[in-house]
């Protein structure tokens, strides 16, 4: 009987409850602060990295797997004979998923997927892939369904400022001070595994946040109703509870995860970020 072993990079965001309660290996990415290298879920979190921020005024960098680190990483499960499928943040937002894949064709039995996107957009496709290997699918015919199905995948997020974005090279200066100014808070939205720009929320970011919901259910009639996760960066908890509520209020999941966000999206978008991820239909 075929031995399947799903792992990730970090960069999924999935709680350690459901790294365990899905047995699901963990790749951990390198993440800069200066010239020192942590690890993301090991030595460095998203309330550490916007410590620095606060301290530097600088952004951390983030550093991409090498092939020979993910050739170790694999062969850890492959040496005791499990086929491996791997997940990877999408391959327009970093290396990994080339590396990934690159390492994966100088060993046997290793599949790597791009999720085209990041975050638990990534972590809900891992869960997907873990239920399907408890139904008794192979590796072949999970691997087929994730990938036909990876599009589907709801995922952005409302950002309360454009500081983090702008640090980034993300955001000009100039429309940084004028959404501050504004009180506008960007919905950053993933599309064919690039972020873009959504709608735009104006006022204060609870307001913004409830609003936000209404739209993604509007124009989402159709979707998967077992899981939907709220995930967040370090935010103030009003705002979180309001978001789950406005989930409950225009949505029937059956469950609804509360995650807060790794290193990565927090590099990117600051503290006081926040969306609802699914999968539509």
């Amino acid at each position: 009987m075929e031995k399947v072993k799903i792992t990730s990079d970090s960069t999924c965001d999935l709680s350690q409850e459901l790294i365990q309660r899905y047995n699901i290996g963990i790749c951990p990415i390198a993440i800069l602060l200066g010239l020192d290298e942590y690890h993301d879920t090991v030595d460095v979190d998203a309330y550490k990295v916007i410590d620095y921020v606060k301290q530097t005024g600088t952004l951390p960098k983030t550093a991409a797997t090498s092939i020979d680190s993910y050739k170790e990483y694999f062969a850890k499960y492959t040496d005791e004979g499990y086929t491996v499928i791997h997940f990877n943040i999408s391959s327009k937002s970093s290396s990994c998923n080339n590396n990934a894949t690159m390492a994966a064709k100088e060993m046997k039995n290793v599949y790597v997927i791009d999720s085209l996107s990041l975050s638990t957009g990534q972590g809900i496709q891992i869960i997907r892939a873990a239920k399907l290997l408890e139904e008794g699918k192979s590796a072949k015919e999970i691997v087929d369904t994730i990938n036909a199905d990876r599009e589907k995948v709801q995922i952005s997020f409302v950002v309360d400022k454009l500081d983090y974005l702008q640090k980034g090279g993300r955001c000009n200066a100039a429309k940084a001070l004028a959404a501050k100014v504004m009180k506008i808070h960007p919905s950053i939205v993933m599309q064919d595994g690039s972020l873009g720009l959504g709608k735009k929320y104006m006022g204060n970011l609870s307001r913004g946040c409830a609003q936000y919901v209404k739209d993604i259910a509007d124009e989402c009639k159709s979707y998967d109703d077992s899981i939907c996760f709220v995930t967040h960066s370090p935010t103030d908890q009003a705002v979180i509870d309001l978001v789950t509520e406005k989930v409950k209020e225009y949505f029937k999941f059956e469950e609804i995860i509360d995650t807060t966000a790794g290193s990565t999206v927090t590099s990117h978008c600051g503290p006081n970020t926040i969306g609802i991820i699914f999968y539509k239909k």
